[in-house]
């Protein structure tokens, strides 16, 4: 009965597409107009550095909001794991790219594309030095997350050494937050393992952390400070991405502190469970692929740093790789400064001769966002920021300025 009525449906189209438009065509035409086909995706950048001591994207997570409001903007958006990363917490976005930030600077100075999937197979990399019990929890984790999820984490490997000694400490420098491993080379081996042999796509690394006192992360734990351990964990991704080209994070393992009444909601995600690695795995299954700039980017449907329309980061954070890159860009992106996320870096527009939008908050950041994929000025949404149209002269080479359009 099915089939028939959907035959004489059929059938009788031609009737009335002989005579005028129907107004099925005539909705479909005008959609049509509006389609994305009709214009290019636009695609923004979210930065919050690591281990910089962010206002908001500084503790577990607590930028994901800004990335969800941005995501419902835009049509694709490109982030790192620091911004999305919320330990027993995720919020998948089907337009958000999850990029490791070495991998983000190298897409920034047009190096590497960035190649969406549908799906990754990750393996993951256990430290030798993780105790029994803790081991065994993450194991339990990466199993919940592919009987609850489906998540793709198809094998494990533990390191042949312990990495030992993970040290982490505050640059005297900077003020930011950064470390080194003792043994890079077994997490190295226990990585090309997995991609040679079990042929993944994408590396879950979980290193045995020394336990802090509990005075040395109470400030990050009040919602004050520098997360000690996100610099470290930026260094062990940077070894493997830069190494094999593959998306790779970190999750930590650690004892559990003691339970704190003054814990502030922006650090309480990573308090909730046993690990930090259900985000991980989440973000590494859908994770783009990076291509190293050669024959394949002509020979992929990939992201290049020329697709990016804006980048929107810290006021005072404007000194990493990738937002230089973007800055020296012939066609440069309309990027964007937020002075509410404060950072213990000093590295404001002036002092690089970046021209930025300046705003104060992330809810003016996607307003001038939103500005810009209309094709706005979002100067003209602000009151008395529009002045007369200047005149624009040039010099011929007998030296008389003239205007151009004489």
């Amino acid at each position: 009965m099915a089939i028939t009525t959907l035959h004489h449906w059929h059938s009788s189209l031609p009737l009335i597409t002989k005579s005028r438009p129907s107004t099925l065509q005539r909705v479909l035409c005008s959609a049509s107009l509006h389609s994305s086909k009709c214009r290019r995706e636009y695609t923004s950048v979210m930065i919050v550095p690591t281990g910089v001591g962010a206002a908001i994207g500084g503790f577990a997570g607590d930028a994901l909001p800004v990335a969800r409001a941005l995501s419902s903007v835009v049509d694709c958006l490109i982030t790192h794991p620091n911004v999305l990363n919320a330990a027993m917490l995720y919020w998948p976005m089907p337009n958000v790219l999850y990029v490791e930030g070495y991998a983000l600077d190298r897409f920034a100075e047009g190096l590497w594309a960035l190649q969406p999937v549908h799906q990754n197979k990750v393996g993951l990399v256990l430290d030798k030095g993780i105790e029994e019990e803790l081991r065994i929890r993450n194991l339990q984790v990466a199993d919940a997350t592919r009987a609850s999820l489906g998540l793709p984490v198809v094998e494990y490997i533990v390191t042949d050494t312990p990495l030992e000694q993970v040290e982490k400490w505050i640059d005297s420098y900077s003020g930011q937050s950064t470390g080194r491993i003792k043994h890079p080379g077994s997490l190295l081996r226990a990585v090309d393992t997995l991609v040679t042999q079990s042929q993944v796509d994408a590396i879950a690394v979980v290193g045995r952390f020394p336990d802090d006192d509990t005075e040395d992360v109470d400030d990050y734990r009040k919602g004050m400070g520098i997360d000690i351990l996100a610099g470290v964990e930026a260094v062990i991704s940077h070894l493997v991405v830069k190494e094999f080209q593959i998306p790779c994070a970190h999750a930590p393992a650690t004892k559990a502190l003691p339970l704190s009444l003054s814990l502030s909601p922006k650090s309480a995600a990573e308090e909730i469970g046993h690990t930090f690695l259900p985000c991980v795995l989440s973000g590494l299954s859908r994770a783009p692929q990076y291509l190293v700039k050669n024959s394949q980017f002509s020979n992929n449907i990939c992201v290049l740093a020329s697709d990016v329309d804006s980048v929107i980061l810290p006021l005072n954070a404007c000194g990493g790789d990738g937002v230089l890159a973007f800055a020296r860009k012939q066609k440069k992106p309309l990027i964007i400064t937020v002075e509410e996320n404060e950072t213990v870096l000093n590295s404001t527009p002036d002092k690089f001769g970046i021209e930025t939008v300046t705003v104060s908050n992330y809810w003016e950041a996607i307003g001038v966002v939103a500005a810009h994929k209309a094709g706005i000025d979002p100067y003209s949404l602000r009151r008395d920021r529009i002045g007369k149209i200047q005149r624009n002269s040039f010099v011929r080479t007998n030296g008389f300025a003239v205007s151009n359009m004489s």
